[in-house]
């Protein structure tokens, strides 16, 4: 017993350190491209705190309230790693063809989502940023699919495959969105998350059998342009692993 007593300890204190091991590389990784982070970090921390302390003098409970300030200052410093974190993350990505893929496949629970587009246009041959591509995901609220690229072209290719997935999965609804900063587009950061807040429309049991018929369809039908990887944009899972 007191060796299983020992291994529990010894495995407990190892889960311990790989939490903070995770924390330590998210931290790192994500300095690198927001200098600012620690700053924001440590700002948090003492307004928590400060705040908490302040109000322990004034109910004389100084100690208590200062345990649960540094506690609580915890918290809020390690959120807004996490939320600094994601947007380090990805500001790696943004502009990168592949972008949208990437970030629809950080969607994880209750989503069918791919990294390959499943239509593409390229107006000069060899030129990314001339690339126009559609990616899609699947969920309750039907199917998603999202362009980026230059804007008439991902409209046109955005309408093109809404036909083709409305005529393997008719009455499921089919919502169209284009990542960039512009009008009535979706900013890359906010993409995972304007997604999931999607009205749910249909049920798993449908979710399954519109994916069947997805798949049916088959991948990309247009060629993308020589050196054009639409899976070369990766999201760095270590900085997204505070959310």
């Amino acid at each position: 017993m007191a060796r299983n007593n020992k291994d529990g300890d010894a495995s407990s204190s190892e889960k311990k350190q790989g939490r903070l091991s995770q924390v330590l590389d998210v931290y790192r990784i994500s300095k690198q491209a927001d200098p600012l982070i620690g700053w924001y970090m440590l700002l948090s921390f003492l307004v928590v705190f400060g705040v908490l302390l302040v109000v322990g003098f004034l109910v004389k409970l100084p100690w208590i309230l200062g345990i649960f300030g540094v506690l609580f200052g915890i918290l809020a410093a390690t959120m807004i790693m996490s939320r600094r974190a994601e947007r380090a993350a990805y500001s790696q990505i943004e502009g990168q063809a592949g972008a949208a893929g990437a970030a629809l496949t950080s969607i994880r629970r209750g989503w069918y989502t791919e990294r390959e587009p499943v239509a593409a246009d390229v107006a000069r041959p060899g030129d990314i940023s001339s690339a126009a591509m559609v990616y899609r995901a699947l969920g309750r609220p039907g199917v998603v699919l999202v362009g980026e690229g230059p804007t008439g072209r991902v409209q046109k290719l955005l309408a093109a495959e809404k036909k083709r997935v409305e005529r393997v999965a008719p009455g499921v609804p089919v919502t169209t969105l284009r990542v960039g900063s512009g009008d009535n587009e979706v900013p890359l950061p906010k993409l995972a998350s304007k997604v999931q807040r999607l009205k749910p429309q249909i049920t798993k049991d449908e979710m399954a059998l519109v994916n069947k018929r997805l798949k049916a369809l088959g991948g990309l039908r247009a060629p993308l342009p020589p050196g054009v990887d639409p899976t070369r944009a990766r999201m760095d899972r270590r900085a997204l692993r505070g959310k």
